[in-house]
């Protein structure tokens, strides 16, 4: 009886070290540090699933990349590696994943994703299905497994995950505006974007017609009343009060850019300061 009892002392002290700690742990994520600064913060837009592109990206002075699942062919092999193959850089590898599923999430975060943005939210349910999978007991469901988060991360990431994988929310249609205030009052939301390019899809409004402006000011507004953090296209830096997470170009369009202003080119085109261009129309 005498052994019996010791032994269950033991298990006990070992389920001790394994649990969270009640106090808050190390935080990695570098996004959410600046956000809670005040900073704003710009991620590169990834879609060529290329080790060496990806590093010049994650290297190039953005806060984090967009790793882009939804609207490009790549595997969550090839985003595995790629994040791996830059372990290290200063941009936080954020996946847009094709959809708030328990699969695509948590192969997203297993790879070492310290963001999650999920794709065209038009329900509540949407948002906490990706908290829930994107996050360990006793916030979330996340199941324990194998992946490269440890050899990003440290070996202590089990206990500090919660505090650093952040949830983006993106609000692409009418119904997704219309339910943004009750979607920022959610516990882990970070942040919500609001999808310039796809509002107007959506509405059949350009940027700048007064019901667009309306909508997209009264989404805005709801969220930053809910003390989360609004998003917007980097056409939006610097032209509209509120927003502090961004979204930049991918790696083609910078490429052509950047060939541009080598041979004495303008970079910018013809587009409109403040306005967002539309995705799928640039020329590469």
């Amino acid at each position: 009886m005498k052994l019996f009892a010791l032994a269950l002392m033991g298990l006990m002290v070992v389920g001790a070290q394994d649990a969270p700690p009640d106090k808050p742990g190390r935080i990695f994520n570098t996004v959410k540090t600046k956000l809670a600064a005040g900073k704003q913060v710009v991620g590169g837009t990834v879609m060529i699933p290329n080790a060496d592109s990806y590093c010049a990206m994650a290297n190039s002075g953005f806060d984090f990349t967009w790793i882009e699942m939804q609207h490009s062919p790549m595997t969550f092999q090839d985003v595995a590696n790629m994040v791996l193959s830059c372990k290290g850089a200063s941009a936080m590898p954020f996946v847009r994943v094709p959809d708030a599923t328990e699969g695509d999430i948590q192969k997203a975060v297993d790879l070492g994703a310290a963001g999650i943005i999920i794709p065209m939210v038009e329900d509540l349910q949407k948002v906490r299905n990706a908290i829930k999978f994107a996050k360990y007991p006793p916030v979330g469901k996340r199941s324990l497994g194998g992946g490269n988060y440890g050899k990003i991360w440290g070996p202590d990431y089990r206990q500090i995950a919660n505090e650093n994988i952040m949830i983006v929310a993106m609000i692409e249609s009418p119904a997704g505006a219309k339910i943004a205030a009750e979607m920022a009052a959610i516990p882990g939301v970070d942040v919500i974007f609001i999808a310039s390019t796809d509002l107007s899809s959506f509405t059949g409004l350009k940027q700048g017609d007064p019901a667009y402006e309306a909508l997209v000011t009264k989404t805005k507004d709801a969220v930053l009343a809910a003390g989360k953090k609004v998003a917007g296209p980097l056409a939006w830096k610097g032209t509209r009060e509120g927003y502090a997470f961004f979204q930049a170009p991918g790696e083609s369009v910078l490429l052509g850019m950047g060939a541009k202003v080598s041979l004495g080119q303008s970079s910018m085109g013809e587009t409109k300061k403040g306005v967002a261009p539309t995705e799928g129309a640039e020329k590469h």
